[in-house]
């Protein structure tokens, strides 16, 4: 006879401009892993010096007002990914895994300019310890804006497998 646990995952808080399925593009990935914890993998999301070691998608991050590496509650900050400019961030959710209560952290990134170069995103993580010694982490993002409703249509969605593509790599990187 098998024991069945019953466990109910965490979802992101969603501000109601970014609700998935109301913007031009979303993505959601996903990986459970054993032998990792939530505080382990939390050091690689949250240092952005660690991020261009496990991810080939991202470049030229930048503090424009100070701070960083590591990303804080309110921290401004810039980066380069897919190809476009650096990109204008804002951690708007900080919250450090602890024992039951999962890891948050999401940021808006923006791009200026005329309607067809215009980028809206949030980028949410959330990454929680489960019973038996798993971790479970979560990243999802909507995207407004042209450029984002462009990416949308590719086959394969970029989004979708550089996501991935973040993903495994933090597992690797936390699982050194």
């Amino acid at each position: 006879m098998t024991t069945q646990q019953t466990t109910t995952q965490n979802a992101i808080n969603w501000p109601e401009k970014y609700l998935p399925g109301t913007g031009d593009n979303f993505v959601s990935n996903e990986v459970i892993v054993q032998g990792l914890t939530a505080a382990a993998v939390w050091h690689y999301l949250i240092d952005t010096s660690e991020w261009e070691g496990y991810y080939d998608n991202v470049a030229d991050i930048s503090f424009p007002q100070g701070g960083g590496p590591e990303l804080t509650d309110d921290l401004v900050f810039s980066f380069g990914t897919f190809g476009f400019p650096p990109l204008d961030a804002h951690v708007l959710e900080f919250q450090a895994p602890s024992a039951g209560v999962p890891g948050r952290l999401s940021w808006t990134a923006k791009q200026d300019g005329k309607p067809e170069e215009q980028l809206d995103v949030l980028h949410a993580w959330l990454v929680e310890d489960l019973p038996g010694g798993r971790v479970r982490i979560l990243t999802q993002e909507t995207q407004i804006g042209q450029p984002a409703a462009a990416l949308a249509q590719e086959r394969p969605n970029p989004m979708l497998n550089g996501h991935q593509a973040w993903l495994d790599g933090l597992v690797r990187a936390a699982s050194k």
